[in-house]
This record gives structure tokens, C-alpha cells and sequence, in this order.
């Protein structure tokens, strides 16, 4: 520890769970893709899930692909950290990569609902836990974005539109709530966001210590 200057531990700080919800269509999964490339040392948390693999998707990459025998296995042992059922799939963010992560003190990217950030904040990571909802400008607007994304049938856009409403209503439960008027400043507002938390007090490791550090160099010049 150099008491007269930063603290210079391997590890400065711990990680923190970063959560990034919104309704279908709304930017979640563009703005977490951007996290990423703006700091590489964020991990994104690979979901598991039942359904099955888009065109080009690959296992292990977007999601774990699970059948629901094995999914329902790893809800037993108690491996994940949350898990939902969303449009008839279930989904769940396994628990070990996660914890081992944050204890190296890495960020941890979160693309999920409602329901799993509810459950991450209700758990025993609540306190390392950094929640953020992005709502669209318009229901108009969230509209256009579905149809245009070109990936749901038109059922399953009704069905996703349907959804938003009830995904919209927890807003209230987020710490942080930004509306996505444009992708690049909604980005830029969540950086702000993980930088600033990454200074609060409680994360910083080695930080009581320096202070000690400081009180005992006020000690010596009264000697």
C-alpha cells in the first residue's frame, strides 16, 4: 500500500452487476454490445435458456442453449442467479461465472428483464448491484423499431408490443431510468453512470487502509 499516493492494490475496487432493462426494442441490446466495445473489462453475462438457437447463433456465444430437462436440473442445484419465463422460453444467468467475476473485480453486464433484475436485486448482490431501465421516446416509435429490426413475425411483434406495456409499469423499481431519444447520448448518459459508480465508497478495496495510512503520517509529524 502506498499511503502517499493511490491505493495501489491489484485489485482497486470491487465489480458490480450492472443491469440494462427495457422494453423489446428499445435499445437494451445495441447499448450493452456498445458497453462492451467501450470497456473490454466488462463481461457480458451469457444467459441460458430453452429456446432454440436463432440463424447464426452459437452456443456458449448469445445464450447456453438448454433443453428444458437440463434447465430445469440447474434451477434445482440452485445455479443461477436469476431465471425467468419469457414468451413460453425460460431464461436464467448463471450464478458461478458471475460471482467469480465480481470477486476478480469485474463488471458484469446484465441483459435482462424485469424479472431477473427484480431477483438480482433481492439477492445477496443487492449491494453490488447498479440498475438501469431505458424506455423508448414513443410507444409509436417502439413500434417502428421492432418491424424494422426484421427478426419477429408479425405475431410475435404483437406479442412483444403486448409485453411493453407490463415492462414498462416497473420502471419505478430501477435506480436509474433514461429515456432513449437518441442512442448515442443515452449511451453516453449510462458511461457516466458506471463511472460514477465505480467511486462510491463501498467498492473501493484497500480505501479504509489508506486512510489509516494518512492518520498514522499525522501521528509521526507529532512525534
Amino acid at each position: 500500500m502506498n499511503y502517499s499516493g493511490e491505493i495501489t492494490t491489484a485489485k482497486r475496487r470491487t465489480g458490480m452487476l450492472i443491469i440494462l432493462s427495457s422494453p423489446s426494442g428499445a435499445g437494451k441490446t445495441t447499448l450493452a454490445r456498445r458497453l462492451t466495445e467501450w470497456d473490454s473489462s466488462i463481461r457480458f453475462s451469457i444467459s441460458a435458456t430453452t429456446r432454440l438457437p436463432r440463424a447464426g447463433e452459437l452456443n456458449g456465444r448469445e445464450y447456453w442453449f438448454k433443453t428444458r430437462e437440463e434447465f430445469q436440473k440447474m434451477v434445482e442445484k440452485g445455479e443461477f442467479l436469476e431465471c425467468a419465463m419469457v414468451f413460453g422460453n425460460h431464461y436464467g444467468s448463471p450464478k458461478s461465472p458471475v460471482e467469480e467475476a465480481i470477486r476478480n473485480g469485474h463488471d458484469i453486464l446484465f441483459d435482462i428483464d424485469w424479472q431477473g433484475s427484480e431477483q438480482i436485486r433481492n439477492s445477496a448482490h443487492a449491494d453490488e448491484t447498479v440498475s438501469i431501465f431505458v424506455l423508448p421516446p414513443t410507444i409509436a416509435e417502439l413500434d417502428r423499431r421492432l418491424r424494422l429490426r426484421g427478426k419477429d413475425s408479425e405475431e410475435m411483434v404483437e406479442q412483444r408490443m403486448a409485453k411493453s406495456r407490463d415492462e414498462i409499469s416497473h420502471w419505478p423499481d430501477y435506480e436509474y431510468v433514461l429515456i432513449n431519444h437518441n442512442l448515442d447520448r443515452v449511451f453516453q448518459k449510462i458511461v457516466t453512470i458506471i463511472e460514477t459508480e465505480r467511486l462510491r465508497r463501498r467498492r473501493q478495496i484497500g480505501l479504509e487502509n489508506f486512510v489509516r495510512g494518512l492518520n498514522q503520517e499525522f501521528e509521526e509529524r507529532q512525534e
